[in-house]
């Protein structure tokens, strides 16, 4: 077997500390995750806010019609943000998401720069045009005689650290200058 892998459930961890340089006061944090494939995103999300001292309240969701509640449950934690772990159900919803997030007033991070694009304050993750690049590079060797046995596994190599100014002012939100100098993207 061989091909891309994309799951990287380390990010959640990453995600949680580039949150914290953006609300350093941050101390209650739900997570919204798929329970069909997250639990390693789960597990890394419990680590890093454990390392950070936050306390973590999990939302899980399985279908589609979960969401119309998860902020909503979310919000009985009294969170000072939500993190969102990556899954078909969330990636195909984030802008629903993101949009009951907002109206919450619950500043929102993710593995997926995607989530930032479509609203949310953070993203941090693959990027995804340089995913299908790698696919292509991929599909190339292969289609050119490689045997996929022969081609190794490959994880993104390029991360995207994308900051939405625009919802940070709609929440009330400085970013700080440190982290908007890492910004591969800033939403203004």
């Amino acid at each position: 077997m061989t091909g891309i892998f994309v799951d990287l459930p380390e990010l959640a961890g990453k995600v949680i500390q580039i949150l914290r340089e953006a609300i350093p006061a941050l101390t209650r944090l739900a997570v919204l995750w798929d329970e069909r494939q997250g639990d390693a995103q789960l597990r890394a999300a419990q680590g890093g806010a454990k390392a950070t001292g936050t306390s973590l309240f999990p939302i899980a969701i399985r279908v589609d019609a979960d969401l119309d509640h998860a902020v909503s449950r979310a919000m009985r934690s009294r969170p000072q943000a939500l993190l969102v772990l990556s899954g078909p159900v969330i990636y195909v919803d984030r802008a629903r998401i993101v949009e009951s997030a907002v109206r919450n007033r619950l500043p929102s991070a993710s593995v997926q720069p995607e989530l930032a694009e479509a609203g949310g304050l953070i993203g941090y993750g693959p990027n995804l045009a340089e995913q299908f690049r790698q696919a292509a590079r991929y599909i190339d060797r292969l289609v050119k005689g490689a045997r996929p046995a022969d081609l190794p596994i490959e994880r993104p190599n390029r991360f995207q650290l994308v900051i939405n100014l625009k919802t940070a002012k709609a929440l009330g939100l400085t970013i700080p200058a440190s982290l908007l100098q890492r910004a591969d993207q800033v939403i203004e």
